[in-house]
């Protein structure tokens, strides 16, 4: 699906996605990423250097976003809605960071809602 937004200039805009691929200002990724309006990182691994699952995920996996300090965090899980285990997002928690987890689908579309209100907006993508 392509996104379209009036505004974005000079951010990242998540511009389409699909169950293998997300395209970051018409640029297209097929590997599980971080974006935010400044910052983009392509190359969100596990910890352990494993590829990153949703069941795999540990409180360690978010510390690069923690760095960031976005005011919330969108989760894409892969193509269907999961939820984390509670100690998983301890990190986010204690530093005020909220989470929340949705279909990676969903949060493309939610990321660029918050992005173009001006909100410091994190989504955290994994596609599986």
């Amino acid at each position: 699906m392509k996104l379209h937004l009036t505004r974005g200039e000079g951010q990242n805009l998540i511009t389409g996605y699909t169950d293998d691929s997300i395209s970051i200002n018409h640029r297209q990724y097929s590997n599980n990423l971080i974006v935010l309006p400044d910052t983009l990182l392509t190359d969100w691994i596990s910890a352990s250097g494993l590829a990153l699952t949703v069941d795999n995920l540990t409180e360690n996996d978010f510390e690069k976003i923690a760095l960031l300090k976005p005011e919330v965090v969108l989760l894409g899980t892969g193509k269907t809605h999961k939820f984390l285990h509670p100690k998983t997002s301890t990190l986010l928690i204690k530093q005020g960071i909220s989470l929340e987890c949705m279909s990676t689908s969903a949060a493309c579309r939610t990321y660029n809602i918050l992005m173009n209100e001006g909100r410091k907006v994190a989504a955290a993508l994994l596609l599986y």
